[in-house]
């Protein structure tokens, strides 16, 4: 399993900003990630941040410009560009902002990004008047005409001591944006993917309901796979307090009617429907308008069917996506289960897990499953983490997708 930040070359530009100091956070998670960085810091940056930090975090030179005038100074400028997959500045400050929106070329960091020809992403950080000034604007906008990812800023307590918007966005958030850029042209490039997570919660009353322990990790994970081989993602989550991945369009649902309303208005146009959710088969029937009190003794509570979410696809798959794949979470009789299921909803493919196992299912970072095809074939995994499983199901489905039939 390879993520978009493999062996991929960053060059990261580091300007004159309090916030520098989340850029070094910001280098060590993308070295972390398996990319290379490398690191432009402008004159002003080395007053607040010092080259070897980010020499330590990524294991190679920090550029100043004493570089731009060194002994290769007339190319050096040129390499760093020629080598960049993109050129993330971050954080940016007013005064580059201007610069790159002019075609100012005065530093290292500055006309390396005019030669460069990979895709920049800026995360501006400055003070709030600076950033609402209508020069600062302008040249926001002239950038984003360009095609230029522009990433932020979040509103919060600034160097200033005011609250307004300037902050630079935190870490995770540019790591997601960094992730979806590297993406593009992946093997899911174009294609639209629904996924569904979580589990969902029937009410029984106001403050009680029927529901399971998914997590949602495995669902958010296949979320993230497919987001990472560049496909368009819209994520209908059940109940989870797990982040959605940057990038996902995430609907969230508590119902196993909630979830099949969102299901079924999104999955015509899309090019796979991949249905990971652990949703409730049943519900009360008549859910109790108030708190049910315990001095009343214990309640008799009914139970109905909640509707088949894979069943109204199945039946109105002319309409639907061109491949649908469905995850069984089992106790017992896994494969003879899981075919079951595969054959009853007429499924391209099941993904079978056994949830008594200690290591795979509910709540736990790593799974063991199995794939049923339509066709009869079978292809058991080993244990892997859950994002490694969601490759693995990803990579069926680019397969599939590419190869012109589900």
């Amino acid at each position: 399993m390879k993520t978009p930040f493999h062996e991929k070359h960053i060059l990261l530009g580091v300007t004159g900003s309090i916030a520098a100091y989340k850029a070094a956070d910001l280098a060590s998670k993308l070295a972390q990630a398996e990319a290379a960085v490398d690191v432009i810091l402008t004159p002003a940056a080395v007053q607040f941040v010092a080259p070897l930090t980010f020499q330590s975090v990524t294991g190679r030179h920090c550029y100043t410009d004493a570089d731009l005038w060194g002994t290769e100074g007339h190319v050096q400028h040129i390499g760093l560009a020629r080598q960049a997959d993109l050129l993330v500045i971050a954080p940016a400050s007013a005064n580059t902002l201007a610069r790159l929106a002019h075609g100012l070329a005065d530093n290292l960091l500055t006309v390396t990004a005019l030669a460069a020809r990979c895709e920049l992403l800026v995360a501006p950080a400055m003070d709030g008047g600076m950033y609402a000034h209508p020069a600062t604007q302008g040249n926001l906008g002239i950038l984003k005409e360009r095609g230029v990812t522009v990433v932020g800023p979040a509103e919060g307590h600034l160097a200033s001591g005011l609250t307004g918007i300037g902050r630079m966005v935190d870490t995770g958030e540019l790591m997601g944006q960094i992730r979806l850029l590297l993406a593009r042209g992946g093997p899911l490039f174009g294609k639209k993917i629904v996924v569904t997570a979580g589990g969902t919660q029937e009410p029984i009353d106001p403050v009680r309901a029927v529901t399971n322990r998914s997590s949602g990790k495995q669902g958010f994970a296949l979320a993230q796979a497919a987001l990472d081989m560049g496909a368009e993602v819209t994520l209908i989550a059940g109940v989870s307090s797990l982040p959605a991945p940057v990038g996902a369009e995430r609907l969230d649902v508590r119902t196993a009617e909630q979830m099949l309303n969102a299901v079924l208005a999104r999955v015509s146009g899309a090019d796979a429907l991949v249905m990971a959710a652990a949703v409730a088969d049943f519900r009360p029937t008549h859910p109790a308008e108030y708190k049910i009190k315990k001095e009343n003794g214990i309640p008799e509570i009914r139970l109905e069917r909640t509707p088949d979410i894979l069943a109204r696809v199945a039946a109105e798959r002319t309409r639907g996506p061109r491949l649908v794949i469905g995850f069984a979470a089992e106790s017992q009789d896994l494969l003879v289960n899981a075919r079951s299921k595969l054959e009853a909803k007429k499924l391209d493919m099941i993904v079978a897990n056994d949830i008594s196992a200690a290591d795979a299912g509910f709540a736990v970072d790593t799974n063991r499953v199995t794939f049923l095809f339509a066709d009869g074939r079978v292809i058991e995994l080993p244990l892997m983490t859950k994002l490694e499983v969601a490759y693995a199901v990803m990579d069926e489905v680019a397969r599939r997708l590419t190869a012109g039939k589900p």
